[in-house]
């Protein structure tokens, strides 16, 4: 692979420090997110509400919110305990790592085969900067990012493209989504332009769901309180989601990790 810039100016944290920078900053650790509203949006989504399938279709596999319980404190680091119901709840910075080392490894084959990636976000607020950087080092590795077609639409917005990562748009204001439409709207519009599908997307929410249920190769970011993309993990419709606090005070303070991905994934220069 031929020498690249540095896309980010940030250190790249050792694995022990990353883990410090996420209980710090609450990334992971004991995260902002109380307990009671995870629950409820396991309950929600065991329960059928689409809002929580995050364009994913998990038919009947799971209507229990136990067992989506359990799969949240295997995969996220979610307290275990059914009896606990109200207060504090955790993701397990060493599965946020973990997620970060297995997304660097499916960036690094996106960068030796000069693949097509896809990035959209439906977290603007706190996510917009970790897409654009991993666009930006991608690009730089000789990757396609994806120009979405023009003039799309969905859930009464615009979707639109800010610094090579998919956002929806409403009111001239970049809107927190968890819909699924927004990359519907994208991937049929490619398909009506006679344009191939993004050989990877990289994102979040429903924009992550909608893909992988799709077929296509995605990976993404989720909250403790978005159950849908680690399930989607577990039965392996989704490749990767890497457990976070998906809109932290800062959103600079996700830099570390950024910078973290972007050496495992072999993408920062030596």
């Amino acid at each position: 692979m031929a020498r690249m810039p540095k896309p980010i100016e940030t250190p790249v944290p050792s694995r022990a420090e990353l883990i410090d920078h996420l209980v710090r900053t609450r990334i992971a650790g004991q995260v902002a997110t109380p307990r009671e509203n995870n629950l409820s949006h396991y309950r929600k989504l065991a329960n059928g509400d689409r809002h929580y399938w995050l364009g994913l279709e998990l038919g009947d596999r799971w209507t229990d919110e136990q067992d989506v319980l359990a799969v949240m404190a295997e995969r996220v680091g979610v307290v275990d305990d059914p009896t606990h119901r109200v207060g504090q709840d955790t993701i397990d910075p060493e599965l946020t790592v973990a997620g970060l080392d297995r997304m660097a490894a499916r960036l690094r084959k996106a960068a030796l085969d000069r693949q097509s990636v896809l990035f959209a976000t439906g977290h603007p607020g706190g996510l917009l900067d970790v897409h654009r950087a991993t666009a930006s080092a991608l690009r730089a590795a000789g990757c396609e990012i994806v120009v979405i077609p023009a003039g799309l639409v969905a859930d009464e917005g615009s979707v639109w493209q800010f610094a090579d990562v998919a956002v929806m748009e409403r009111g001239a204001t970049l809107w927190h989504t968890h819909s699924p439409e927004p990359m519907a709207a994208i991937l049929d519009g490619l398909a009506a332009a006679g344009r191939p599908q993004p050989d990877l997307v990289v994102a979040d929410h429903g924009w992550a769901g909608c893909a992988a249920q799709r077929g296509l190769d995605a990976v993404g970011y989720a909250d403790c309180n978005d159950p849908a993309l680690f399930l989607g993990e577990a039965e392996g419709t989704l490749q990767v989601a890497v457990p976070l606090d998906d809109h932290v005070r800062d959103p600079r303070f996700y830099d570390p990790m950024v910078a973290y991905l972007l050496a495992a994934a072999g993408l920062l220069e030596s």
